[in-house]
């Protein structure tokens, strides 16, 4: 563990402790302290340094734990993880797991506490600072090809759902194709990769990012309305490890039983949180731009947009709610 971890852990309660104190439990120099509060700092975290009391973070911290979150997962999960691992920093976690050697049985996973280089869909940016969200990505070998896996982005959104809802989340839903969002806006994204043959053995890495509780400043960074659990839920939200081991089961679930189920199994339970069907929108994909009503998802996972003429079936793109005039 880098140092630095080991004061943030003791600093992570909120409470004043003195660099004396913190010296001698750490086994180094008031020096050695001083540096690495600084790099603390230069996370983005704010301590606040007070004369006879010492130093405190000035927002308390959950840190992940990666021995508690192993605890707090079903035991019948053990045959299915190959690894479970945890960084303090990473550039991404799919891109992590994309390039991890192949594993033929069971799920690779990774959480990290900030990501330098965390990316959503078509390239953007994901922002990832210290100690605030989840990022979670899953590793998961098939033998067959990702033509037998469309719509499954989508089937791991549900198994989102399923977890926010179990905590009593209101008003949260579920945009086409992958996006999280609570009253217009974004609270998570996923991001499906493949590797592998067409008709034959893939990879799948599947990263999530959940808003679980934003810097505040966050809103200079963030290109669109955004919220956290912490907006939504307020004192009721989970720790971040319940929260994460629960993510992995539901999304382990999916994973491993999707090819006998396909899309079809989930497509009623996307219906009900999807916060577009019924309502206009604005479809970008490459170049091309349409506009209709979404009439839902198909038994595998494809937009059904009807552009007044007919029902299209749309199998890639993004679409925006706009407001009918």
């Amino acid at each position: 563990m880098p140092s630095y971890l080991s004061l943030l852990t003791k600093l992570a309660d909120g409470a004043f402790h003195s660099g004396e104190l913190l010296a001698r439990d750490l086994g180094v120099t008031r020096a050695a302290i001083w540096k690495q509060l600084k790099k603390i700092e230069a996370m983005g975290l704010t301590i606040d340094a007070v004369r006879g009391k010492g130093y405190r973070l000035q927002q308390p911290l959950d840190l992940l734990d990666i021995d508690h979150i192993k605890q707090l997962l079903p035991a019948r999960l053990d045959a299915e993880i190959a690894g479970l691992e945890l960084f303090a920093d990473i550039d991404s976690t799919n891109r992590y797991l994309m390039q991890a050697p192949q594993q033929l049985t069971g799920a690779m996973i990774c959480l990290a506490e900030s990501q330098r280089q965390g990316r959503g869909r078509r390239g953007r940016q994901w922002i990832s600072p210290f100690a605030s969200n989840i990022y979670l990505s899953l590793k998961w070998h098939y033998s067959n090809g990702p033509m037998l896996l469309s719509g499954l982005s989508l089937a791991l959104g549900v198994a989102v759902m399923r977890v926010l809802s179990g905590y009593g989340c209101e008003d949260i839903g579920l945009k086409w194709p992958n996006d999280i969002y609570w009253r217009d806006r974004k609270l998570g994204g996923i991001l499906v990769e493949l590797t592998g043959d067409v008709s034959g053995p893939c990879d799948v890495v599947a990263g999530l990012g959940l808003n679980v509780s934003m810097p505040k400043d966050a809103d200079s960074d963030i290109e669109q309305p955004w919220t956290d659990l912490q907006q939504i839920m307020d004192a009721q939200i989970p720790s971040r490890n319940e929260l994460a081991a629960q993510l992995i089961e539901q999304l382990l679930n999916v994973l491993r039983d999707f090819p006998d189920h396909g899309f079809a199994f989930y497509q009623q339970e996307w219906h009900r949180w999807d916060i577009a069907r019924g309502k206009p929108v604005c479809l970008s994909s490459a170049s091309v731009e349409k506009r209709g009503i979404v009439q839902g998802v198909n038994r595998e996972g494809a937009l059904l947009l009807d552009n007044g003429h007919d029902v299209e079936t749309i199998n890639s793109g993004e679409i925006s709610l706009r407001i009918q005039s």
